[in-house]
């Protein structure tokens, strides 16, 4: 279960980032182009393939956890700590893409996603942390019919 929902988290931003591809403005080679950060030395056709099978592995992760959570294997209360996570991958990848676009002039879409992004994508880890901690040490009861189980892992220590 654990290996599931870090596929689908760390998946998530590196199939976005690898499948989005380089975002810089047409009208000019790279070489003329102003950057906020330097992108990757790394081509389109490798970020893709990259990104696809991000997407395939977050995609199994994804489908791993929602079958155990149809089974009643996972307490669903831990949608809550993942969603946030997935946002915040997805904010992630996209973001490094804006970040590393090529532009003429001053970048602003870097400045907004550093504006609005560094606090949207702070508040959603402070909640999955803090929803995750209470989960694992004082969620036992309710969602999974009160046996204490987290994903089949006991909170209560070994």
């Amino acid at each position: 279960m654990v290996s599931a929902g870090v596929a689908l988290v760390l998946g998530v931003p590196v199939a976005a980032w690898g499948l989005m591809g380089q975002q810089n403005y047409d009208g000019l080679p790279a070489s003329e182009l102003d950057y906020a950060y330097q992108p990757w030395g790394i081509g389109d056709g490798v970020a893709a393939l990259v990104g696809g099978l991000a997407l395939v592995l977050a995609g199994a992760g994804a489908a791993v956890l929602v079958r155990a959570a149809r089974r009643g294997a996972l307490d669903r209360r831990w949608w809550g700590v993942l969603g946030p996570l997935v946002v915040v991958g997805l904010l992630a990848g996209v973001g490094w893409r804006v970040l590393t676009a090529g532009v003429v002039g001053a970048n602003i879409g870097a400045g907004m996603l550093i504006i609005f992004g560094t606090p949207v994508a702070a508040g959603l880890l402070l909640w999955a942390v803090g929803r995750g901690v209470w989960l694992a040490t004082r969620g036992h009861g309710g969602g999974d019919g009160g046996s204490g189980r987290l994903g089949g892992v006991s909170p209560h220590g070994v």
